[in-house]
This record gives structure tokens, C-alpha cells and sequence, in this order.
């Protein structure tokens, strides 16, 4: 039941006339059992009158389970979500709505809603009489401090009799789902030394191919300005040949994202994986604002989105479209089972360009290693060395002090620029301590410089 969207109720939901009676409400219960009492014992006072009031009690539950079952209301329904993509701890609305497809009014119509508990209370909603060709729309909000996928559905219609005796249910079958997105965090656009003007910072240039086997010059295409024709070419080859431009080619960035079980501790929204989640996918979003070729990359190896050279979003990828697939990629990204970032580093491997933003949890000396060598693949490598234990503790971990230390000489000296993350530290603050960090490397001449600036 979608945007738009209709739904019909599922007719068989009673199950028969069996189903009906167990319809009956605490009401129409009562009434059923006080008809059977009063009348076995005008049978054995022998009071007629009290049987006619007996079998009155008892009839009338009986009748509004008959014209209850018998009831056949259309109705559709629609769901609409706005918006259908929320970030952790905003409000999404839900809009219902009923329209009344059948030739007669209906009667008191009840509705409820099956969200997942961590959304908020289970929505219900009275409807009045709904005339014929008539509608009805309301709605509900929802929200949740935890990232992931939920379902909304199916839609429950209760239909009740007016003396409240019986009550049937009716299903509608689709189901809708909201996507809760990492928290993001606008991030300040700061400049380093060394980096190109262009459509993100560091820029190439690249010819403009149009297809894989074009060489310089190529044929005349229908189109193609005749002021781009290469006369000396045409002569040669006895055919139109035109002259290729250069066009600017997008800065790439890879945002890397430590997922292993081992290297976090704790759980829930404060933790250092929540913090890593959302540092994430507040670079993603900076970087692609930046005018940047941005892809993510896990511990796993999973690239996201995957399409274009080397996993990137495409030059014909809307930013839009890049973010939103990313973001549900971190919206239900988990640990993984894996323990070490060997598979991230062959996907690396044969990248020799662009900006690289690492989210790292607890580091060993194997680990540390290995992240070392990833920035001799990479253009420019930030480094974000969460210390799980300090975050736990909500203080920076004494036992693990040194061996942090430690993890960010090595990548230091590999030519990361690595920062560690204390416990509820802002990603903004970090990232202009970064840009700090570059300059002060700079000056002193350090070798974790930027080979094509970052912003």
C-alpha cells in the first residue's frame, strides 16, 4: 500500500462463522451467558417472562454476530510516507487513507496500523459512518533513535456493530518501509595546500571518451561541430575525423568503514560504531556536495554503488541517487564476522588516486599494518582511530592508551593523516583538526601530506 497506491481488505479474514463468534467482544460475551443463565432458570422457576428476557439477552449477541458476518464493506486503502528516508531521531508523518468504493455508507470503522515497537505505540483510529463514494484520511508519526529498515503493515480494519457485541477484523495484505538513515553532521569545507581548482578538489583532466575504442582523432558523428574537424586527419584517413576535447574528470573519494566485530565495544546509539556510522555517512554526503566521485567501502570488500570504473558512482550518477543508496547501505550495515581489513585492501589495491577516509575501530599490530599499506594506494588518507574500551567507559582508556598511541605512529609514519576519536567527540571539531594537522605537517616538511588537496 505504497504512495498512491490502493489496497483492498482480504474478504476470507473472518474464516468463516466460527470465526465470527470468537468476534465477540467482552460485551456481547456477557449478554450470551446472563440470556443462558436467565433462561435455565425461568425453566426451572418456570417464569416465562424471564425466559422471554433470557432468550432476548441471549439472541441479540447472536444477531449482531449474523449481521456483522454478513457485512460486505469495500473499502480501499492507501499508505503514504513523508518522507520515506528519515535520519536517527527525526519524525516521519504516516498518511492513511480510506475510501469507501462501495454503493452504501459504512458503519464505525476502526483502524490500526502494525508498526515495529521501536517506531512508537500502535496507531488506532475511529472512523465515523463513511457515505458512499466517500473518504477519509489520517495520520501518525513515527520515530526511532536507531538506524535500519522498518515495516509498516499491514493495516488492520475493525468493524463493530453498533451495540459494541462483535468485533471482526479485516487485513489489508501490502506493507510499506521506512528507512532510518545514520545521523549526519555538516561538516566545515576546509582547504589544504597542495590541491587543484576543479569539479572536486585535485581535479584531473581526462579526455571526453565515447566509446571504448576511440583514439585521437575519431570519426565524425552526426551532432558533432564542424568546427572541431581535423582537416589533416580527413585527408589521411578520407573520411570526416573531428577532434576530442578534455573534460574535467571528478575527484574520487573513497569512504572507508571499519565493520569488524572485534573492533568496537558496546552497544546501542552512543557507541563508537554508531559514531563511526555516522561519521560515514557525514563524509559521503560532505564529499558528494564537494562535487566528488565518492564510493563506500566496508571491511567486507562490498563496494557501494558499485557502478562505473573501479565502483564509483558514474559521471552520469545524480549525487542524489549516489547518497541515497549509500545511506540505506549504512542504514542496516552491522558488524561483520570477518577480522581483519585484507579484502578492503585488495579492493584498494589497485587504486593509485584520489582521497581516502578511513573510520577504524580497535587496531592490533596485524591490522594497523595493513591500513598502513593502504595509504601507499591512495592519493591523500584520513584516518578516524576509534578507541572502543575509552568509549565503553565513556572516558579515554587507560590499559589501551599506549597501544592507540602506538597505531597512530604507524599509520603517521605510513602517510595517514590519523586522528583518534575520544569519547563524544564531534566530527566537525576532528575535521579541522585535520586541516590543522596538514599544515603543521607541511611546514615541518612531514610526509602524510595531501597529493591532491581534500575538502
Amino acid at each position: 500500500m505504497g504512495p498512491g497506491g490502493t489496497d483492498a481488505p482480504d474478504a476470507d479474514d473472518g474464516g468463516g462463522l466460527r470465526a465470527a463468534l470468537s468476534g465477540l467482544t467482552t460485551r456481547g460475551r456477557s449478554f450470551f451467558a446472563a440470556g443462558i443463565a436467565a433462561a435455565v432458570c425461568a425453566y426451572v422457576l418456570g417464569q416465562s417472562d424471564l425466559l422471554r428476557v433470557g432468550l432476548l439477552l441471549a439472541v441479540l449477541p447472536l444477531i449482531c454476530v449474523a449481521v456483522l458476518y454478513r457485512t460486505r464493506y469495500r473499502v480501499a486503502g492507501s499508505r503514504r510516507l513523508s518522507p520515506s528516508r528519515v535520519p536517527a531521531g527525526s519524525e516521519a508523518r504516516v498518511h492513511l487513507r480510506m475510501d469507501n468504493v462501495s454503493r452504501g455508507p459504512t458503519g464505525l470503522l476502526m483502524l490500526q496500523d502494525h508498526v515495529p515497537y521501536v517506531l512508537g505505540p500502535r496507531p488506532r483510529f475511529v472512523l465515523d459512518r463513511v457515505e458512499a463514494g466517500g473518504r477519509r484520511e489520517v495520520s501518525y508519526r513515527v520515530r526511532s533513535d536507531l538506524r535500519g529498515r522498518y515495516p509498516l503493515g499491514p493495516l488492520q480494519l475493525r468493524l463493530s456493530d453498533p451495540f459494541g457485541m462483535c468485533e471482526l477484523t479485516r487485513s489489508f495484505s501490502a506493507y510499506d518501509t521506512l528507512t532510518v538513515i545514520p545521523r549526519t553532521e555538516p561538516l566545515p569545507a576546509v582547504r589544504l595546500a597542495g590541491e587543484a581548482a576543479g569539479l572536486g578538489d585535485g581535479r584531473n583532466r581526462s579526455q571526453a571518451l565515447a566509446g571504448e575504442d576511440d583514439v585521437i582523432p575519431r570519426g565524425y558523428r552526426h551532432g558533432d561541430d564542424l568546427r572541431r574537424v581535423h582537416w589533416r586527419s580527413t585527408a589521411r584517413y578520407g573520411e570526416l575525423m573531428v577532434r576530442r576535447e578534455e573534460t574535467p574528470q571528478r575527484a574520487r573519494c573513497t569512504v572507508l568503514l571499519d565493520t569488524r566485530r572485534v573492533g568496537y565495544q558496546g552497544a546501542g546509539p552512543d557507541s563508537a560504531f554508531e559514531w563511526a556510522v555516522s561519521g560515514a555517512a557525514s563524509a559521503l554526503v560532505h564529499m558528494l556536495e564537494r562535487g566528488f566521485a565518492v564510493r563506500l567501502l566496508t571491511d567486507t570488500g562490498s563496494s557501494v554503488p558499485g557502478e562505473g570504473a573501479d565502483g564509483f558512482a558514474g559521471a552520469t550518477q545524480g549525487s542524489a541517487d549516489s547518497a541515497g543508496l549509500m545511506m540505506d547501505t549504512l542504514a542496516i550495515v552491522d558488524h561483520s564476522d570477518g577480522a581483519g581489513l585484507s579484502r578492503a585492501y585488495d579492493v584498494l589495491r589497485g587504486s593509485t588516486e584520489g582521497l581516502l577516509l578511513a573510520f577504524f575501530g580497535d587496531l592490533d599490530e596485524e591490522q594497523a599494518a595493513i591500513a598502513a599499506r593502504m595509504r601507499q594506494r591512495s592519493g591523500a588518507a584520513v584516518a578516524f582511530v576509534l578507541d572502543s574500551s575509552g568509549w565503553a567507559q565513556g572516558a579515554p582508556g587507560v590499559a589501551h592508551g599506549d597501544q592507540v598511541g602506538k597505531r597512530l605512529r604507524q599509520l603517521r609514519e605510513a602517510g595517514w593523516t590519523a586522528l583518534l576519536v575520544p569519547s563524544g567527540t564531534a566530527l566537525s571539531d576532528l575535521w579541522h583538526q585535520a586541516a590543522r594537522q596538514r599544515v603543521e605537517s607541511t611546514v615541518t616538511g612531514g610526509s602524510n601530506g595531501f597529493s591532491g588537496g581534500w575538502s
